[in-house]
């Protein structure tokens, strides 16, 4: 921290319990009283270098009293601040910093300690250090801005709030790479002006590491709430981008608001909003106005923020019931990020008197239907768009697919709620659009646990919320179960099992489909992409008619099998067959099978030709019962 040394004498000043003696062996002719202390001093060292205290003691003198006392009441700083103003008056070594020297100054002008009464007065000196030490440095203007506010109405008018804040903006608004001095050394060691690290005032030809944009972020929430919107202000008129200014007010809401912090010592999570309560937490006022501020200073744009954030600063407005306008806006800038929430998130209790229900539902209603009509104004999916084909691979449904998986689980906790009305389940539940869920097994479930928390429903109550699901968007599993659910209606569990069926005869034809030649199966494929207007009922008849075929094979191929069988007995029999009785049993296998048999020749030659020639009437009569099995089976197709 920069300082400057003023005075030369040795510190001549004792204090005796709640008064100050200066000790120059000259007896004190003046007591000045500021609040409980009292200074006892000497006129001259006084009246030479202030002119208020001149023309005070000259008041006294004339008063005619003997012990000259006067009272300071309204001197900025205080006593503490008189006691250097009395050391700097006696010459007295003292030293000016960035913490002592706006006190210093206003006190200075309070009591007109101008160059009239003397050179080199406390107003220059105090004047020339602000301006050529204190201004040029960020810690140095940060600690002077936060003075500021025990003497802020003196301060304000020597404009010495103003210029530190412009100070501070401008050092902020500055990339920090560009240079590393004098703007980093709020961070790390004293620097060079050429950025390279000093070591005991030698230059180790190091670079300091690169800052980020957010560097200042925990500087600057050590301001009072005041002199921190007046400082954001003046950033934004410098232009600094909207994502950093909501960077440090996250950071200076985390140090404010306890409910944010929750992790955190109590010191850090309720950090002061003004210097002068020294980490004591703020009241339940001073967080609504600061919330209040939070929702005028944070700009209405998506992803500025965590949404986990928001969500902390939403249930802080409803447990301090800050006005409807906050919260809903609050809920506004929840609803354009809804999709990056989780459900830790929404779970968020019920704080109003009523306690209807355990948690908030209306509020994650009212933020569901910001999001939806901001997906909407976005140029969102609508329903009548797309098909079943595009619903799951489609990137812009997914925010809203993965809304109404949050809704969905939302849902399946509050639904054990005995005091959650049917109509606010209903509603909620209905609120997600169709099209957003690829499937309704999560609404299954949050729908049978709202059964089975709520028995006492009539049968109409249980059919109408069993109409919020699809039965056709449930899983095999979820139908598999549904269909044994005993607390759903009769005509709901009718539908679960119609559609299960066709489920099954489904994943059967694709089985089929799959099992067919690749060629057959190519086709398919290409009839499937090629008309569109067929759509799943033409892929189903298409599956049935592929699945007769299929039978019809079977069919075929038993028959042959049989066939089969019966020649190759016929044939074992004919190896049993002797003599004579062998030659008969040739010709009636002969004439069984339509071989005609010729006499034998006596030469090989005949034989063989007779041979070849019983050869060919075997293959003529295998192609004419061919063609005969051939015909049937067109015939039975």
């Amino acid at each position: 921290m920069a300082c400057m040394k003023l005075g030369s004498k040795t510190d001549a000043f004792q204090r005796q319990g709640q008064a100050w003696f200066c000790t120059t062996g000259l007896p004190s002719d003046i007591i000045v009283e500021v609040g409980e202390m009292s200074f006892h001093l000497h006129k001259f060292p006084l009246l030479s270098r202030s002119g208020v205290m001149e023309k005070l003691i000259a008041e006294a003198s004339e008063d005619g009293e003997e012990g000259c006392v006067i009272n300071l009441p309204d001197i900025p700083g205080g006593a503490k601040t008189f006691e250097l103003v009395a050391k700097f008056c006696y010459g007295v070594k003292l030293e000016l910093t960035s913490s002592n020297v706006v006190y210093l100054r206003c006190a200075a002008e309070h009591l007109e300690m101008t160059e009239e009464y003397g050179e080199g007065n406390l107003i220059t000196q105090t004047e020339a250090f602000l301006n050529q030490v204190v201004l040029r440095s960020w810690k140095d203007s940060l600690k002077a801005l936060q003075s500021c506010d025990d003497v802020l109405p003196y301060a304000e008018e020597l404009n010495i709030t103003k210029r530190c804040i412009e100070s501070l903006a401008t050092k902020a608004c500055t990339d920090p790479n560009l240079f590393g001095w004098p703007v980093m050394e709020h961070s790390g060691p004293m620097q060079s002006p050429g950025g390279s690290v000093l070591w005991n005032g030698i230059s180790t030809g190091a670079r300091p590491k690169n800052s980020s944009a957010d560097w200042w972020h925990d500087d600057v929430s050590t301001l009072s709430l005041p002199l921190y919107k007046r400082l954001i202000s003046v950033m934004e008129t410098r232009g600094i981008k909207q994502e950093i200014i909501a960077g440090s007010l996250t950071c200076y809401a985390k140090k404010y608001l306890p409910g944010l912090n929750r992790r955190q010592g109590a010191i850090e999570s309720s950090n002061r909003l003004a210097p002068v309560a020294l980490g004591a937490p703020a009241s339940e006022e001073d967080q609504k106005l600061f919330l209040e501020e939070i929702d005028r200073l944070l700009s209405m744009q998506k992803g500025l923020v965590p949404t986990k954030f928001l969500f902390g600063l939403l249930k802080t407005a409803l447990i301090l019931r800050v006005s409807p306008s906050c919260i809903s806006n609050f809920e506004k800038r929840i609803g354009m990020q809804f999709d990056q929430a989780t459900l830790e998130d929404l779970l968020m209790p019920n704080f109003s008197y009523s306690m209807e229900t355990l948690y908030n539902v209306d509020c994650v209603q009212r933020i569901l239907e910001h999001f939806l009509a901001m997906d909407q104004v976005s140029g969102g999916a609508s329903p009548c768009s797309i098909d079943d084909g595009q619903l799951i691979g489609s990137p812009s449904l997914t925010p809203v697919t993965t809304v109404a998986k949050l809704i969905d689980g939302y849902l399946a906790e509050v639904a054990p709620d005995v005091n959650l009305k049917l109509p606010k389940f209903q509603a909620l539940a209905a609120a997600v659009p169709d099209y957003a869920r690829p499937l309704d097994d999560g609404l299954y479930r949050a729908i049978d646990i709202y059964l089975k928390s709520h028995p006492w429903l009539a049968e109409s109550e249980r059919e109408q919320l069993c109409r919020l699901m699809d039965c056709q968007k449930l899983s095999l599993e979820a139908c598999t179960h549904a269909a044994q659910n005993e607390r759903l209606p009769l005509r709901i569990v009718v539908q679960v099992l119609f559609f299960e069926q066709l489920q099954l005869r489904t994943s059967i034809a694709g089985c089929f489909l799959v099992s067919d030649n690749l060629d057959g199966s190519r086709q398919l494929r290409s009839g499937f992409a090629g008309s569109n207007e067929g759509g799943w009922a033409t892929a189903v008849r298409e599956n049935q008619v592929l699945k007769v075929g299929m039978d019809n094979m079977r069919l075929r191929v038993s028959e042959l099998e049989k066939e089969c069988s019966n020649m190759r007995q016929e044939i074992e029999k004919l190896g049993r067959v002797k003599g004579v009785k062998g030659s008969s049993a040739w010709g009636s296998v002969s004439k069984k099978f339509g071989f005609k048999l010729k006499s034998q020749m006596c030469s090989a030659q005949a034989e063989s030709v007779s041979n070849q020639n019983n050869g060919n009437g075997k293959v003529e009569k295998l192609k004419d019962m061919h063609g005969k099995h051939k015909k049937k089976s067109s015939h039975n197709e």
